[in-house]
């Protein structure tokens, strides 16, 4: 047993005993809250039963308002209830707070994980590209592979479209990467890729394709920690691309081949399809851009002054490898806190005589945009 399982089962127990132990102690009969619960105009109510519990809380990254968490109310059977605003359709991460201990849901089956820690999640339907429909549906499978850059064995999920199995044709390969407190996991599960995917083939709004989403990490990760780009970047070159090549029915070359990624999985992006641009067709970044190029204060970096510039100069001054990029897609929140990184971004790869395509949406940092970005950047591929 790995230790993602082993920490998994230690929360959900933990969050079992704590919960239903004290319930029995006090002689409690009642049947088992019902958490959570989707209602019909798009709220969800969740409930934890904690009759001797002091204070009780939501905590969410996702939900709206939650982030720092909000305070739940226990009726007389020592139930704590809250009930959400209307939430836009999609997934959301959530736990609970029950006397300053963090707990999953007890009553709910459905988690996703982020950065070495675990979420309970909750998905609101409405959104015909993100539900789960009556289409053919694809594989999402988590692949151990031996990393023999990190001399460890490594997790990815990797999503395969309807047919693949019985098939035998060549697809093209889409290399979906995540944010800094996230995971492999997360893109298929509170990202919502899989049916994405799936839904956008069945329209015919995308082809049908390989879509590999690697872990980002290589190690603990923290808040303030440098982002960890070169180990990742060696996996990723070394390991993770041949054994895809190797393993699966891709189309190997630079017309078949995509890369995008959110976040620190820009970052990534640009850190390993830049450099490698013969590789590469189709680019996305999400909420991201070159990080060296804006100060603390604000203020933006000469370009020719970054590391990143510095190390891809070649690269960025030539003209024929920019031919073969079919599209070099930016977007990001206008409530963003890495917006400034993003213009300043856009406007250094504008200034090398890059075609880019840019977006300003609506949103912050978080997956409620994200999710649409993938749903307006997957059909652009591979045409």
């Amino acid at each position: 047993m790995n230790r993602t399982w082993k920490n998994r089962g230690i929360v959900f127990t933990l969050a079992l005993l704590f919960v239903t132990v004290e319930g029995f102690a006090q002689g409690n009969n009642n049947p088992p809250p019902k958490s959570p619960e989707v209602h019909g105009d798009q709220r969800v109510t969740f409930r934890i039963q904690a009759p001797n519990a002091d204070s009780v809380k939501l905590s969410s990254s996702d939900i709206p308002g939650s982030m720092f968490s909000r305070h739940m109310a226990k009726n007389k059977e020592g139930v704590w209830e809250l009930t959400s605003d209307v939430l836009a359709p999609g997934a959301y991460r959530y736990r609970f707070e029950v006397n300053g201990i963090s707990v999953i849901d007890p009553r709910n089956t459905s988690f996703s994980e982020s950065n070495e820690n675990i979420w309970s999640l909750v998905t609101v339907p409405g959104n015909p590209m993100m539900d789960t429909r009556d289409v053919p549906h694809g594989a999402v499978a988590e692949v151990t592979y031996h990393s023999e850059s990190l001399d460890r064995f490594r997790r990815m999920h990797v999503y395969t479209p309807p047919g693949y199995e019985s098939g035998e044709g060549q697809y093209p390969v889409f290399y979906l990467l995540h944010g800094a407190y996230d995971s492999d996991d997360a893109w298929s599960t509170v990202g919502r890729a899989g049916f994405i995917l799936d839904n956008l083939i069945a329209e015919g709004k995308a082809k049908p394709m390989i879509v590999v989403m690697p872990d980002g990490h290589t190690g603990p990760f923290g808040y303030g920690d440098e982002l960890p780009m070169d180990e990742f970047i060696q996996d990723f070159k070394n390991d993770i691309k041949p054994y895809v090549e190797s393993h699966y029915r891709v189309k190997a070359n630079r017309e078949n081949r995509a890369m995008a990624g959110l976040s620190m999985g820009g970052a990534h992006t640009l850190g390993i399809a830049i450099p490698n641009l013969d590789e590469y067709a189709y680019i996305g970044v999400f909420s991201s851009g070159v990080f060296g190029l804006v100060n603390n204060d604000g203020s933006v970096v000469e370009a020719s002054e970054t590391a990143y510039v510095k190390q891809n100069s070649e690269v960025l001054s030539n003209d024929d490898l920019k031919e073969g990029l079919e599209l070099f897609w930016f977007a990001t929140g206008k409530e963003d806190f890495l917006l400034d990184i993003t213009r300043a971004t856009v406007t250094m790869f504008e200034d090398y005589d890059f075609d880019v395509v840019y977006e300003e949406t609506e949103g912050a940092h978080t997956w409620l945009v994200w999710r649409d970005y993938l749903i307006e950047f997957t059909p652009k591929l591979f045409k």
